[in-house]
């Protein structure tokens, strides 16, 4: 049974199909939805000092954005949340206090050595989640 889903969405493209699938889940098993967008703090610290705060305003309002998405795709209420941190920390630590069932997350399907050179979010909250990881690959074009 799933009781607790919890969507980690950056509101991209590679995302899109990973919610859609996270949510017909929720509807099979009647689960509460929980969707979580964090600012990457990192991202935010490496910028230019001067362009900080509207950096990081910019990524507030993308999430805010990605989580009005999640919640006008979903057919029950849906929890959101936007976290500041590192995005795997945040997500692992996020569905271990909500008690979560499983995360979904979207990745972009890289291969080889692309995907060890280029790091992904997806890869580190598998590896270190001690919740299920459901982890959905974008379809390139011409894929269904």
């Amino acid at each position: 049974m799933l009781d607790t889903v919890v969507i980690a969405t950056d509101g991209s493209e590679s995302v899109v199909r990973a919610v859609r699938i996270a949510l017909d889940l929720t509807r099979r098993f009647d689960a509460e939805v929980h969707a979580l967008y964090v600012v990457d703090a990192g991202e935010v610290e490496s910028s230019p000092e001067k362009l900080r705060g509207e950096l990081h305003a910019a990524l507030e309002s993308e999430g805010e954005e990605a989580l009005e998405s999640v919640r006008d795709h979903a057919d029950r209420d849906v929890v959101t949340t936007v976290r500041e941190g590192d995005p795997a920390v945040e997500i692992r630590e996020y569905a271990r206090e909500h008690d979560a069932d499983v995360v979904a997350t979207g990745t972009r399907g890289r291969h080889g050595e692309n995907r060890f050179l280029i790091g992904s979010v997806a890869e580190r909250v598998v590896r270190t989640c001690p919740t299920p990881v459901l982890t959905v690959r974008q379809l390139g074009s011409g894929e269904a």
